[in-house]
């Protein structure tokens, strides 16, 4: 049996991100990190790879830029690392994502599990799961806070859903694709093996002629990127009077306003 995740580098969450005077997207000498929510796809991963007895790799849609989350992946202990880049095409486009991954995974072959984490924090989606699992004809499982159980000789899993109103158990056949959720399990820190492992690691990068199919043109296209507006701000601070009145005198201030 085979599991496959895909991840990506971006930026920390905790980063400022501005547009430069040339119009491009940065966030400075940063360095990139794993998409946070991937540290849960991840370490799926490979616990669902080790209790099938099979194989994991994991995969970037992408330039170069991704190989640090790769190598992130497999100091984990993915076992398997490769990359789609494909020259001229608009990767950040859903649809031509979409259509390279489901491409890498019939290439790969015998997979049963793709696993997702929520979304990506850099394009706030997670549409490219779900295009995925159309274009593979497979069942998309989303949202998942548990995995109850998966019997990969048998083609059956049963998880656990998170639902606005409360929790539900489904079953389904596989292949399938999932994506999980915070909390489905404590992701494990790379040890020094696993990180002089990956540094010496070799990733392949395939391309759309080596997946033997046509990337599709993009349905999107950026214009272009602008910082938002400055915003003036004036701060007050209330000295006067005890506590009560200082309550009071917020309360009202926040009434003129129209805040409350």
């Amino acid at each position: 049996m085979h599991v496959v995740t895909f991840t990506r580098s971006t930026p920390d969450t905790a980063a400022k991100v501005w547009v430069d005077s040339e119009g491009k997207v940065t966030w400075g000498n940063l360095a990139t990190v794993v998409n946070p929510w991937d540290e849960y796809s991840l370490e799926e991963t490979i616990v669902q790879a080790k209790n099938g007895a099979g194989d994991s790799t994991v995969i970037a849609i992408g330039p170069e830029l991704h190989n640090d989350a790769l190598k992130h992946s497999m100091a984990m202990g993915v076992k398997n690392a490769l990359r789609v880049e494909e020259a001229g095409a608009d990767m950040n486009d859903s649809l031509v994502w979409s259509a390279l991954a489901a491409g890498a995974i019939r290439k790969i072959g015998a997979v049963d599990l793709v696993i997702f984490g929520k979304e990506s924090v850099d394009v706030a989606t997670d549409q490219h799961t779900y295009q995925l699992a159309r274009r593979l004809g497979w069942t998309m499982l989303s949202y998942v806070s548990t995995i109850l159980e998966a019997d990969y000789e048998a083609g059956a899993i049963r998880v656990e859903k998170m639902l606005e109103q409360g929790k539900q158990v489904v079953s389904a056949k596989l292949p399938a694709v999932i994506s999980v959720m915070k909390g489905i399990n404590e992701p494990r820190y790379p040890n020094f093996l696993g990180i002089r492992k990956a540094a010496k690691a070799t990733i392949p990068v395939w391309n759309a002629a080596d997946l033997g199919i046509e990337a599709p043109e993009a349905a999107t296209s950026v214009i272009g990127y602008t910082n938002p507006p400055a915003r003036e701000v004036s701060t007050e601070i209330i000295e006067a009077g005890d506590l009560e009145t200082k309550a009071r005198t917020l309360v009202e201030r926040l009434f003129e306003e129209k805040v409350l």
